[in-house]
């Protein structure tokens, strides 16, 4: 027990809080980075295919596309994308208006209720 009064700082695990990850890549991006690497082979491979000359720039181009759009979805929804994001979120507009009540069943209360309410200051008096 006098052990453990004399010491200051308690051991803690380094890794609670932090996020997966496979080596550098982090684990929510895994899925989204699977699918960019099939959208650009079949792209490139698939519509473009004929338009190459050889597998090496068909290749060249895949990886090309690859790494653009893997580049791009990281910045945009990596661990600081807030600061980028946050540009495009909608501010709500309010305003004030008034609009006259009409009728989708082409009937207009409004003279119903005036000779109604006419009706009923004369018999009062």
């Amino acid at each position: 027990m006098s052990e453990e009064q004399d010491q200051e700082f308690r051991p803690v695990n380094q890794i609670l809080g932090s996020q997966p990850s496979l080596g550098p890549i982090p684990a929510d991006q895994i899925l989204p980075w699977l699918v960019i690497v099939l959208v650009s082979y079949f792209v490139i491979n698939g519509v473009f295919g004929g338009l190459f000359a050889n597998d090496f720039q068909r290749w060249l181009w895949t990886a090309l596309m690859t790494g653009w759009g893997i580049a791009t979805w990281w910045i945009l929804s990596g661990g600081r994308s807030w600061r980028f994001l946050s540009k495009f979120i909608g501010v709500p507009t309010w305003t004030r208006g008034f609009a006259r009540y009409q009728s989708v069943l082409e009937i207009n209360h409004e003279t119903k209720n005036r000779k109604t309410k006419h009706q009923r200051r004369r018999t009062r008096k």
